[in-house]
């Protein structure tokens, strides 16, 4: 009953802590839980498939007390992630009533010298790295999508890490040997990737959209000062089920700069840049 008193007094701070708490228990310990009162429990959301990687301890806890102070700040509610947005089992989900113009400044306000740079637009997405301390290393992002003039949706989910070897996905069907790939989600900060249906995908980075399809190095590019048009890409992008796996210099269709450096890559489109790890199978 205390509970319940509690909650119908601050429905949105209480259920975030919660929420994150229960998922970073469950995750860390494997002690059998105690016996406890049979309860009638609400039906639980559906579960989201975990994505490639695993988020470390540093990031998953940077996550977690960025995704509480977010909460805290729009006031929001706390909704099921929706799959497409391909987000881990970790990830928090907010509705708010408030427009995406004004909950930038807002969210960056709270956040101040832990948000590493500015937000990142792409369409009616938003893209912020944050992390767990000032001037620390990355940790987490928030994502921003408007879903009207006066909706929101926001999302807090942890940095992963690259994928080891023997985590990367298996050699998908169409995929050339020895040429660099990258999956759609590590190109969040420069690239926003949405998955359109029937093996189709939407890339955008800035005002250029390129719609591309398993399979095919045929390739639709509308927007930004680039020509419009159909384009033709190096090597055919390809899927493991779940992901995005696109040719990385196949993002020079969409303006983008490609600079390797080691075993790692700068990719910059516009202003923002972003270093990752490309996939070579």
């Amino acid at each position: 009953m205390r509970l319940a008193s509690l909650s119908a007094r601050a429905p949105g701070l209480l259920l975030l802590p919660a929420l994150l708490l229960s998922a970073i228990g469950e995750a860390q310990t494997a002690t059998p839980a105690q016996p406890a009162t049979p309860a009638t429990t609400a039906p639980a959301a559906p579960a989201r498939t975990p994505l490639p990687g695993a988020a470390s301890a540093a990031t998953a806890r940077a996550a977690s007390a960025i995704a509480i102070e977010v909460g805290g700040a729009i006031k929001g509610q706390i909704v099921a992630c929706p799959a497409a947005l391909k987000l881990s089992v970790r990830a928090v989900c907010l509705y708010s009533k408030n427009s995406p113009t004004s909950l930038r400044p807002l969210i960056r306000g709270k956040l101040a010298g832990r948000a590493l740079g500015d937000w990142k637009t792409s369409g009616t997405s938003s893209t912020l790295l944050a992390s767990e301390t000032v001037n620390g290393p990355v940790g987490a992002f928030v994502l921003l999508r408007g879903l009207s003039a006066t909706e929101s949706l926001v999302a807090v989910d942890a940095v992963t890490a690259s994928a080891s070897p023997a985590a990367r996905p298996a050699t998908p069907t169409g995929v050339v040997k020895g040429q660099p790939y990258v999956l759609g989600r590590d190109l969040i900060g420069v690239v926003n990737v949405t998955a359109l249906g029937n093996n189709k995908y939407r890339l955008n980075a800035g005002d250029s959209a390129l719609t591309v399809t398993v399979g095919s190095k045929a390739a639709q590019l509308s927007g930004g000062q680039t020509t419009a048009g159909n384009v033709e890409l190096p090597f055919i992008p390809a899927t493991d089920g779940k992901n995005l796996i696109f040719p990385l210099l196949g993002l020079r269709s969409l303006g983008c700069t490609v600079t390797p450096g080691g075993a790692t890559v700068t990719v910059a489109c516009g202003q923002a840049s972003i270093g990752l790890r490309p996939i070579v199978f």
